[in-house]
């Protein structure tokens, strides 16, 4: 007697799950060099607090003011975080490289200027000082 032996289907690996591994891979490259692009961006190498640069004024620096609580003020009069923002794209989208000052309270969370930073570096605005109270 004769016994029919059944071709069973070849055997091959699932493309499915190997794409989504290299799709996973390829978006966590993604956000690690933008992240890694933003940092660069900020080489930041902070002098002792006995050193200041003396800067020129410049009638056309924007002036940046964050009290205690955080609250911004632009040229002098409080800005609610919506006036904030489209001042600084109406800045980014005139001049990219226009001077902008950032007066800190001495008693102010670094989270508060950090927040300015950011708002700042969205929208390339990189032109930043921060001014200090003279030594005395």
């Amino acid at each position: 007697m004769r016994t029919e032996i059944i071709e069973e289907e070849s055997i091959e690996p699932q493309m499915a799950p190997l794409i989504d591994c290299v799709f996973l891979l390829l978006i966590f490259f993604l956000v690690a060099t933008t992240l890694k692009k933003l940092e660069r961006q900020l080489p930041v190498q902070l002098p002792p607090a006995t050193q200041a640069v003396e800067v020129a004024i410049n009638p056309q620096t924007l002036v940046i003011a964050v009290d205690v609580v955080g609250r911004t003020y632009l040229d002098g009069n409080v800005a609610t975080p919506g006036v904030f923002m489209r001042r600084l794209d109406e800045i980014a989208g005139e001049r990219p490289d226009h001077p902008v000052r950032i007066d800190a309270d001495r008693g102010t969370p670094f989270e508060h200027v950090v927040e300015v930073l950011e708002a700042l570096n969205m929208r390339s605005l990189s032109n930043v000082a921060v001014h200090v109270a003279d030594k005395r």
